[in-house]
This record gives C-alpha cells, sequence and structure tokens, in this order.
C-alpha cells in the first residue's frame, strides 16, 4: 500500500487553488512500485511500468504505399511519358523473386516489398497499359515517390512509449506492430469507496419518504473504474462518528486511497471530519472552487483519504480536480491536464474573483457556423439531470469575473475529464 506521513498534506493558511491543489498531490503522493505483466488485449487504461524503444524499424522493410508499377527512377526520360514492359508481380506479403531490370517495371501492391533496384512506384491510377501490354508512365514523377522506408515511421532503438503513460488503442496498437504480446503495467490502484448519510439507501432496497436513493456512490466508481483501478464497494455508513470511524479504520491498510462521497460539510451531522481525526489526521481542504468547494484530505495509516461533497454535481466535479490527479499520482502516470477548446459563449455569466468555476453548457453551431456553448438552464449542484443534459463544462478562471454573450471560453468536453 501506498505509505503517507501524518502532515504531508498539512497546510493550512487561506482557501486553497486548484491549481495548488494539484500540484501537491502530484509532489507528496508516493506511486505504488508492484508491477504486473498483461497481455495486449488487457492494456488499455493501463499506466506503462517502464519504457519501450522500438525493437524493430517500423516499417521493418521499404514498401510500397499504393497499387502501381516499380521502376528505377533513373530509368525515366525527362519530361515526356515512357512505355515500360512489366516483368514480375510482388503482392502485400510475398517478396520479387528478382531484382527489376533495367527499363523494366513490376506490377506492385500496397504494403508489398519494394524490389531489388527498384525506388519509385507509379500509382495505377495515373497510368496505362498500351495494346502491347507495356505501361505507360506519364512524365513528372519525382525519384522515390509512393514508397515507405524501412524505419520512416519509428527506428530503431528509438524511444517510442514512455513509462508513467495511461495507455490508449493506439498505444497498444504499437506495442503489437513491434511484435510484443505482453507489457508490464503499474498494479491497479485499490481504491475503497463509501458512502455517508442516514438519509441514503441503495438502490434495490426499500426507501422511506425521506430517503434518497444513493447515486453518487455509483457514479464515483464508474470514475475510477474507467480509470483503471480496483474498487471496493463499501456501501452507505451511518451519519454517526463511530461507524465512520470503524469503517475508516477496517480499510486504511488494504488500500490505497479511501474515497467519500457526503458529510465533509461544517452542520452538525457531517461527521467525516471528527471521524478521520479521531483515527488519523485531516485538513479540511477549503478549496476555491464552484461547484465542490467542501473537500476533506488527510491520511489514515499511511493511506490517502478524500471526502467529496455530496451533491452529485460538485462530488463529480471535485474527482475531477482532486480524486483524477491523486489516483493518477498513486500510479506513477503522468499528469496529464485536459485542455479546454475555445468555444464561443452564448450566455451571460458573473462570478467571484480568486475561485474557479465550472458551467454546465451545451454545444451548438451558431447561425455563422461557429461552436458555441449554452448554459444549462437550471442553478444546483444537486441536479443530476445538468450533468445527463449537457456535453461538458465551460472553465472560468479565477481572474475572471464576468462572461457575456459572443466571449471566447474554455470548454471541456466530459469524455475528456476521464
Amino acid at each position: 500500500m501506498a505509505q503517507l506521513s501524518d502532515d504531508c498534506f498539512a497546510f493550512g493558511g487561506p482557501m486553497m487553488s486548484v491549481d495548488e491543489a494539484v500540484a501537491i498531490i502530484a509532489a507528496r503522493v508516493t506511486p505504488v512500485q508492484d508491477v504486473e505483466t498483461v497481455a495486449l488485449g488487457e492494456a488499455d487504461g493501463r499506466v506503462l511500468a517502464n519504457s519501450i524503444s522500438a525493437p524493430l524499424p517500423l516499417p521493418p522493410f521499404t514498401n510500397s504505399a499504393v497499387d502501381g508499377y516499380a521502376v528505377f527512377s533513373g530509368d525515366l526520360a525527362q519530361g515526356k511519358e515512357q512505355a515500360f514492359p512489366v516483368t514480375g508481380r510482388v503482392q502485400a506479403g510475398s517478396s520479387a523473386n528478382q531484382a527489376i531490370k533495367h527499363g523494366h517495371a513490376m506490377r506492385i501492391f500496397t504494403g508489398a516489398p519494394m524490389p531489388d533496384g527498384a525506388d519509385t512506384v507509379f500509382m495505377q491510377e495515373d497510368v496505362r497499359l498500351d495494346e502491347g501490354g507495356k505501361v505507360v508512365l506519364p512524365a513528372g514523377l519525382r525519384p522515390g515517390a509512393n514508397v515507405r522506408p524501412a524505419g520512416e515511421d519509428i527506428p530503431v532503438g528509438r524511444s517510442a512509449l514512455a513509462a508513467g503513460q495511461r495507455l490508449r488503442p493506439q498505444d497498444i496498437a504499437l506495442a503489437a506492430a513491434f511484435g510484443l504480446t505482453q507489457l508490464k503495467v503499474t498494479r491497479r490502484i485499490r481504491v475503497a469507496v463509501f458512502s455517508t448519510g442516514n438519509e441514503l439507501v441503495s438502490p434495490g432496497t426499500p426507501r422511506a419518504a425521506a430517503q434518497l436513493f444513493d447515486s453518487n456512490r455509483f457514479m464515483l466508481m464508474a470514475m475510477l473504474v474507467r480509470l483503471g483501478c480496483e474498487v471496493s464497494d463499501l456501501g452507505i455508513v451511518s451519519d454517526d462518528r463511530a461507524s465512520l470511524a470503524q469503517g475508516l479504520r477496517k480499510v486504511a491498510g488494504t488500500h490505497d486511497l479511501i474515497l467519500t462521497t457526503g458529510g465533509v460539510s461544517t452542520g452538525e451531522e457531517d461527521h467525516v471530519k471528527a471521524s478521520v481525526e479521531s483515527v488519523g489526521s485531516l485538513v479540511l481542504w477549503r478549496m476555491a472552487i464552484k461547484p465542490g468547494r467542501p473537500v476533506a484530505m488527510g491520511i489514515i495509516a499511511g493511506t490517502p483519504f478524500i471526502g467529496l461533497p455530496g451533491n452529485p454535481v460538485a462530488s463529480f466535479v471535485t474527482f475531477v480536480h482532486v480524486v483524477r490527479p491523486t489516483v493518477l499520482a498513486l500510479a506513477g502516470a503522468s499528469q496529464q491536464h485536459p485542455v479546454p477548446m475555445p468555444v464561443r459563449a452564448a450566455f451571460a455569466y458573473n462570478k467571484k474573483i480568486a475561485r474557479r468555476e465550472y458551467v454546465r453548457v451545451n454545444l451548438r453551431k451558431g447561425d455563422d457556423g461557429e461552436l458555441e456553448a449554452v448554459k444549462f438552464p437550471r442553478e444546483g449542484a444537486g441536479l443530476l439531470s445538468s450533468l445527463v443534459d449537457t456535453d461538458g463544462l465551460v472553465e472560468l478562471g479565477e481572474a475572471i469575473t464576468q462572461v457575456e454573450p459572443g466571449q471566447m471560453v474554455g470548454f471541456l468536453a466530459y469524455a475528456s475529464l476521464l
């Protein structure tokens, strides 16, 4: 398990910015050291444990980029078309039986190895056959055209995949192109998740009139799975300090991260802070973010603890900006901060200075064809529909106090946040 000292997050002072919080996480969390070997088909989303250099050039041999006719460029006449007899045929997956003869062409197909002596390929669409069966080649083709040299993509020995990157389908394709069948990856981060609140019941169980079905826990678990985590569902813990403390103490030594939702405000019935302090240490982060200001983080027996707000939108936003970088840091992954896409605002908005805010929006094309962001019509961090019925978030930085229609803003698609 990842072990942290009790004071490694002990930061007080004024409300912390989002960037400060992320920087602290990246600098202070120690990655897990356990490595496992997985098949290529199971490597998507995992964090590569060691860098990979190209064991062979890509492509491994010089080949034709098109279907056509291979020739030696030195045989081509300048400024006029020329007819060559066709000798031989090379298909993908086979090699030419002989070198090309001077003044001759050889039929070749995409991906087939270039025959010895040939260095240029004419596309079949650009040539014609005369009555005698010769191929008539047009003038003006540059030497080396339509040929993919060995190592053109990646030369042998070049660094191709870096340790710490989360593997994507295209990364797995590259590993397969090298002939690899397995990859060494960091083991999955083990995260214990539970909700707090007497007002919550799990779906599928009886619900009293004053109770709600727990939705946050399932959202957070789904987000963790998308990050490649191994998730332990601890259900709902009742709102009392003893039960919370017992639940936290039980999972601290067997997980890399403890994640809760609800109970982190300062109300009389919000017991997470006191429960964490009874079994470990906690700093209540006053993050300058909306939605989601009440976020708690601490250490329990060396295991990081994060307590997210109970409102679903606040829980979603703070997961993206606190939990996601923590999981990546624990996995030894390079921190990849989503880059907002510039779009035009189709709404007016006022906000406080020195606080980062996220506005739920849909994208649409304006009358002039430009993309613009349309604000969800209702406010409130408790509106699940505002996450379901929108395309993403507009990020408003700390220095912004007002948005006017037509102003350029930064848009983050939900798909880019996980």
